[in-house]
C-alpha cells in the first residue's frame, strides 16, 4: 500500500478534512492531493492553457470525485476523464451524500468504477475511506499510463 497518490475532489470543507483524516489512517504513507472543485480537478489532470498537469499519473492510485461540484459538476469532470486517452483508464470512484438513483446510473454510465454513498455517521464513513483505500491501493492494479498511450 501506500505507493500511490489519491486525489479527492470535493468542496464541502467539512467532508474534505473527514475524508482526509479517514484516508490518512487507512494508507498513511500515501499523498492525498485535495481540490475544491471540478474546474480546478480538469486543470490538475489535464492542465492550464500552456501549463503542464499538476500530476505524474503514474503515482495516481485513483480519484474520489463527488458529483455536485462548482463549476464543473462532477460528472462532467468524469466525462471528461473518460473522453481523453490521457486518462481515461484512471480509477474513478464517485463519492457523494445524494440518494438519487437518476445519478448512480448516469455515473456508472459515464465509466465510473465504483460509487459511494457517504455515510453520516463518522465512524461508518471512516470505514468506508479504509475499505476503499484498502481496495484501490493494494488489491487493484493500475497500468503506467505510458503503457496504456501505446496500445
Amino acid at each position: 500500500m501506500d505507493e500511490y497518490s489519491i486525489l479527492v475532489v470535493e468542496d464541502n470543507p467539512d467532508d474534505q478534512v473527514l475524508t482526509v483524516r479517514a484516508l490518512k489512517n487507512a494508507s498513511r504513507n500515501s499523498s492525498i492531493v485535495v481540490v475544491e472543485d471540478g474546474q480546478e480537478a480538469l486543470d490538475f489532470l489535464f492542465g492550464r492553457g500552456s501549463e503542464e498537469p499538476c500530476v505524474n499519473l503514474d503515482l495516481l492510485g485513483v480519484i474520489l470525485l463527488d458529483i455536485k461540484l462548482p463549476r464543473v459538476s462532477g460528472l462532467e469532470v468524469l466525462k471528461k476523464i473518460r473522453a481523453s486517452t490521457r486518462t481515461n483508464w484512471l480509477p474513478v470512484v464517485m463519492i457523494t451524500s445524494s440518494d438519487e438513483p437518476a445519478e448512480l446510473v448516469e455515473a456508472y454510465r459515464l465509466g465510473a468504477n465504483s460509487y459511494i454513498k457517504k455515510s453520516i455517521d463518522y465512524s461508518e464513513f471512516s470505514d468506508q475511506m479504509a475499505i476503499l483505500a484498502r481496495y484501490w491501493l493494494t488489491v487493484n492494479k493500475v497500468p503506467k499510463a505510458g503503457s496504456v498511450r501505446q496500445l
